[in-house]
């Protein structure tokens, strides 16, 4: 808890990656590389594609949509997001959760959060993510209720745990 603490008292914009226990954020891949925007890399064809067209599997989606959040395509991410062979898992609606919030739609964002928790009450990205958008509303109190929640589902010394607790001590989150 100490390290943490002081990691973000010393670093507070602290590179942490969306979606992930990394402390990187995305790799740049030709999504955001070399294909024009709205556009993904297809990893069959090698080449850009739109999402519908894509042959890429959920998995490779959810990475388009991690690295187009991060560079704050978000409508792009969404676009990625409705071709998902399984757009009701839990890690999806996370991103939906995140990219509707970041785009200005709160309430949209949050009631994703809210069904991503349904589908997975373990999902600790969806719990830093909600409480993340607490904090952004102004209402730390339910900020650290999620804080909590993550932390007795076992999310200690994770990306979740961090991001949200740096949001509350600072009352800004990261920005991926």
């Amino acid at each position: 808890m100490r390290l943490i603490t002081l990691t973000l008292a010393l670093f507070p914009m602290a590179a942490f990656a969306v979606g992930s226990d990394m402390d990187t954020p995305p790799t740049p891949s030709e999504t955001t590389t070399t294909c024009a925007e709205g556009l993904v890399w297809d990893l069959a064809t090698q080449s850009c594609m739109t999402p519908e067209a894509s042959t890429n599997d959920d998995s490779a989606r959810l990475n388009d949509v991690r690295e187009l959040a991060y560079v704050g395509q978000y409508k792009a991410a969404l676009n990625v997001l409705d071709t998902m062979e399984n757009p009701q898992s839990s890690m999806a609606l996370t991103y939906y959760g995140f990219n509707h919030r970041k785009a200005g739609r709160v309430d949209l964002g949050m009631r994703y959060y809210d069904a991503a928790l349904v589908a997975d009450p373990d999902n600790i990205l969806a719990r830093s993510y909600m409480g993340q958008g607490h904090v952004a509303s102004g209402n730390a109190a339910l900020a650290q209720e999620q804080l909590t929640e993550i932390r007795m589902r076992g999310g200690r010394g994770t990306w979740a745990e961090a991001a949200l607790q740096q949001a509350i001590m600072t009352g800004v989150g990261p920005s991926y």
